[in-house]
């Protein structure tokens, strides 16, 4: 079983509102996220919300496959994906990280790194465009250990530096692993306009 989680327990600052409640089309950043991963081929979808923002409950999709939401921690990234992680049903293969800030990723891209995932069975995949690395990444259950338990100065990064050499880089035409949103300026720049 693939598992999408969306990372959605960032404190917003820099937006000055949370990001998983702002509009894309007739969709939030959140509710975005998780049919993007639904559609994409994840058979269930957690989000990591921040406690302090009981809102994302009202905007999770009913029709989507199963959002479920879990509560992350008030600091790193890293601990709302490990918050994520510990969700996982067991039996869970592989999960596809997707921060709620990349709004704009198609369910074509997650499909491709499921497909690469279950083609060669890396450790690591990821999407690039034009040469650049983006998000959602895909971790293989034999690293949920070392992200859960080793100290990890850069977050999640560093596992994905420690196994470079194993991971797969998927190349993409979807632009939108590339766009983070998490200021009012990159709202107006990338989504504003976006249906």
């Amino acid at each position: 079983m693939i598992v999408g989680i969306v990372l959605a327990g960032g404190r917003s600052r820099r937006m000055g509102r949370p990001k998983f409640s702002l509009p894309i089309g007739d969709d939030t950043f959140l509710s975005r996220g998780v049919r993007t991963l639904s559609a994409g081929g994840c058979e269930e979808v957690v989000v990591v919300s921040n406690p302090e923002e009981p809102a994302a409950a009202e905007l999770l999709p009913l029709e989507a496959a199963g959002p479920r939401l879990v509560e992350g921690a008030k600091t790193e990234q890293i601990d709302s994906l490990r918050s994520g992680l510990r969700a996982l049903p067991k039996g869970t293969e592989a999960a596809v990280v997707l921060p709620v800030d990349h709004p704009l990723v198609e369910p074509g891209t997650v499909k491709a790194l499921i497909e690469a995932f279950r083609a060669g069975g890396a450790p690591i995949v990821r999407p690039t465009h034009e040469g650049r690395y983006g998000h959602p990444v895909l971790f293989a259950a034999a690293l949920f250990d070392e992200l859960l338990n080793d100290e990890l100065p850069e977050g999640a990064r560093t596992v994905v530096r420690r196994h470079a050499d194993r991971s797969v880089a998927v190349a993409v035409e979807d632009r939108g692993v590339l766009i983070d949103v998490d200021t009012p300026e990159e709202f107006d720049e990338h989504v504003a306009e976006d249906p």
